[in-house]
C-alpha cells in the first residue's frame, strides 16, 4: 500500500510541477505560441496521463481491499467467527464456510441458468433431492 501511495504522490507532484512549467512558459512567451510553450504543454499532458494511471491503480487497489474485507466479513458472520461479532447477534445459527461456498455456487449456477433463459433451473435444481447439496453443480466444473 505504501508503494501505491508513494507512486500516487510522486505522480501528483510531477503533474503540479508540469502545470507550473506551463504557466511559467506562457508568462515568458507572452501571448505568443513558442516551442517552449508547446514543449511545456506536451510535458503537462504526459504528466496528466501518468497521474491518471496512478489514480486508476490506487482505485483498483482500494476496490480489491474492499472486496477482500467484505468477503472476510461475510465468512466471519456466516461461520460465527468471534472476529465477525461486534456484540450483536443476528439470531441465525452459524454455518460452515464449506456450506457458504456451496450456497454461493448454487446462486451462481441459478444466475447462469436464468441468463441463458433456459427456465430449467427449478427443474434441474430439484432433480436429485436425495443427493448431497454440492452434487447439483456439475456446471461449475465446466466453467
Amino acid at each position: 500500500m505504501d508503494n501505491i501511495v508513494e507512486s500516487l504522490n510522486n505522480a501528483y507532484q510531477d503533474f503540479v510541477a508540469a502545470a507550473a512549467n506551463v504557466l511559467e512558459a506562457k508568462e515568458i512567451a507572452g501571448a505568443q505560441k513558442t516551442t517552449a510553450t508547446d514543449a511545456a504543454l506536451e510535458n503537462f499532458k504526459q504528466k496528466w496521463e501518468l497521474f491518471r494511471v496512478a489514480c486508476d491503480q490506487a482505485e483498483e487497489f482500494v476496490e480489491s481491499v474492499k472486496q477482500r474485507i467484505g468477503s472476510e466479513c461475510l465468512v466471519d458472520e456466516a461461520t460465527g467467527s468471534p472476529a465477525g461479532k461486534s456484540g450483536q447477534s443476528t439470531g441465525l445459527p452459524p454455518i460452515s464456510a464449506v456450506r457458504l461456498e456451496q450456497m454461493s455456487k448454487a446462486v451462481r449456477w441459478l444466475v447462469i441458468e436464468l441468463q441463458h433463459g433456459s427456465g430449467s433451473a427449478a427443474v434441474s435444481a430439484n432433480s436429485h433431492p436425495s443427493a448431497p447439496f454440492d452434487a447439483r453443480f456439475t456446471e461449475d466444473a465446466t466453467q
